[in-house]
């Protein structure tokens, strides 16, 4: 699931619906109660504090920013940071509460965010000059995960036409961003 359909799930959940709320949990629980189970080492203790993750999650949808971190990354600092709470509410060992707090928080850093958005930018002014329909196609292909033939049905092309549209948009791409050479 791409980080756009994370983020329009969590904007219809802050509206309410319940429907979007369903999805977002049947795409994230694996992952969120991963992060819960590796700080808590206990299945009854994840699977509880799972559930209060996603009242949180419920309740703060309409404080997510899209744009700043990831919606996965933002997610998971709701999980990482609720079961460090509940270690102190056990009161385990120190050594426990200093091993949780260690885990890397999985959100890039000030820095990495600039690049990323910067990274971003270009690719999006890159794409800006690409002619429309290849752009479209190169989004279908690389970010919505659509096939060269649901893109040349989609556009009205033959196949082997939309894989050479694909195959010189990223030959453009790598050209616009900076890289090397052509084709290989």
């Amino acid at each position: 699931m791409t980080a756009e359909e994370l983020e329009h799930l969590l904007a219809r959940c802050a509206l309410g619906d319940r429907a979007a709320f369903s999805a977002l949990y049947d795409r994230t629980s694996a992952k969120l109660f991963g992060v819960c189970l590796r700080i808590l080492k206990e299945r009854a203790a994840a699977e509880e504090v799972l559930q209060e993750v996603y009242i949180k999650i419920w309740r703060a949808a309409g404080r997510y920013r899209a744009g700043g971190y990831s919606p996965i990354s933002w997610m998971v600092a709701i999980a990482r940071n609720a079961a460090i709470d509940r270690l102190r509410q056990r009161r385990d060992t120190e050594v426990e509460i200093d091993k949780a707090i260690a885990i890397a928080d999985p959100a890039p850093g000030p820095e990495a965010a600039a690049l990323a958005a910067d990274t971003r930018r270009r690719i999006d002014d890159c794409l800006g000059e690409l002619e429309v329909a290849r752009a479209d196609a190169v989004r279908g292909a690389y970010l919505d995960g659509l096939t060269y033939k649901e893109l040349a049905t989609r556009h009205g092309v033959p196949l082997n036409t939309m894989r050479t549209w694909l195959r010189r948009a990223l030959i453009a791409l790598r050209t616009c961003m900076g890289g090397t050479g052509g084709a290989r």
